[in-house]
């Protein structure tokens, strides 16, 4: 007592007049400062046995208990933060069932709902018993997944299921690859004036590359506007021919033989093609390849390239391999193409003509 009395003697009289209002003394401001001492001195006695006693007969207060619960945090395209609680009820209970093993089941579930998850992705991982968080390794990024809190029984190796985290999308680890289409509407009653320009993709060559595949054993051939265009391009190199096939002296005329009737001229030019497109759907987390090449899967599983459609045999043997590697699906499309004349030219290339 005589320390805290030293204590407040240090005070002013307006901190003393202060912590007496905090303590409830009544008249504090017509006090003294050694009248402050002893209302104060007093009420901390006071305050201090009473507190002593309630505190003696309070019971201890209630911790709450731990809710059970996973949360599966991704963390960049190839790791995820997962960190759980156990309640002490779901413990006990798992314990009594025979648990053994604390695991998490890591499910791909894109393109999924009601709680489904593609069967062949499940991943189980065996975490410390005394673990609450873990990094978990992703499979497959751009995808969306669910983790599964839960007990691996020793001897039967049931499963003992605790808590579902909620669905979460892991980032692309690189940017879409996929190709865009573009269609244009055709009709005889009225044909597009222009060919559109094709849209750019992250892997434009894409298409290419399939094409070169599927024509590598055809090659040779030779055959319809492929050899034309060889033998336009070879014929280009003789001096003196004009690229059209058509110049002032093409078709015999001379300037003395025009007559009275003034000549006319006028360049003209026209430009037609084809182009192929495969497209099918598989099991969004399958590795689909055409002809050995990889191509990208959208979200839903389904996919679809545009290839030039040019003359001669295309053969696109197509692969859909799982994600475990166990189970293959594939089917081999023949495409042949003809184009028996020719006369077509881009507008570059038109040359002004007599006629």
């Amino acid at each position: 007592m005589s320390q805290s009395l030293t204590t407040l003697a240090r005070l002013t009289l307006r901190q003393l007049r202060q912590v007496a209002s905090d303590l409830g003394v009544s008249l504090y401001s017509r006090k003294s400062k050694e009248e402050l001492l002893n209302a104060i001195s007093s009420r901390h006695e006071e305050g201090s046995l009473s507190l002593q006693a309630i505190e003696a007969e309070m019971k201890p207060a209630p911790q709450p208990d731990a809710e059970t619960r996973v949360v599966f945090l991704p963390r960049d395209p190839q790791w995820a933060y997962v960190f759980w609680e156990i309640s002490e009820a779901d413990l006990a209970h798992a314990l009594q069932a025979g648990a053994s093993q604390l695991c998490l089941r890591v499910a791909d579930v894109t393109g999924l709902a009601g709680g489904s998850a593609h069967s062949h992705t499940l991943q189980e991982v065996v975490v410390d018993s005394h673990a609450t968080e873990w990094y978990l390794p992703v499979p497959l990024s751009d995808r969306d997944y669910r983790v599964e809190l839960g007990y691996r029984k020793g001897s039967s190796g049931g499963w003992i299921s605790l808590a579902f985290s909620s669905v979460a999308r892991v980032p692309a680890l690189h940017p879409s690859e996929q190709i865009l289409d573009q269609f244009v509407p055709f009709t005889l009653e009225a044909a597009p004036t222009s060919l559109p320009t094709p849209v750019e993709s992250s892997d434009s060559g894409l298409h290419e590359r399939l094409y070169q595949t599927a024509t590598a054993r055809w090659r040779k051939l030779g055959r319809g506007s492929e050899a034309f265009h060889e033998l336009q391009e070879s014929g280009s190199e003789h001096q003196g021919q004009h690229a059209s096939g058509a110049g002032i002296w093409a078709s015999g005329r001379q300037s003395s033989g025009a007559g009275g009737v003034a000549p006319r001229q006028r360049s003209f030019w026209l430009v037609a093609d084809a182009e192929l497109i495969v497209y099918g759907a598989t099991d969004p987390a399958a590795r689909l390849t055409i002809g050995g090449e990889e191509v990208p899967l959208s979200a839903d599983g389904t996919f679809r390239v545009q290839v030039p459609f040019r003359d001669g045999q295309q053969v696109y043997p197509i692969e859909a391999v799982a994600a475990d590697g166990e189970q293959k699906r594939n089917i081999t499309l023949d495409f042949r193409r003809l184009t028996p004349e020719d006369n077509s030219n881009p507008s570059h290339q038109a040359a002004p003509e007599w006629f």
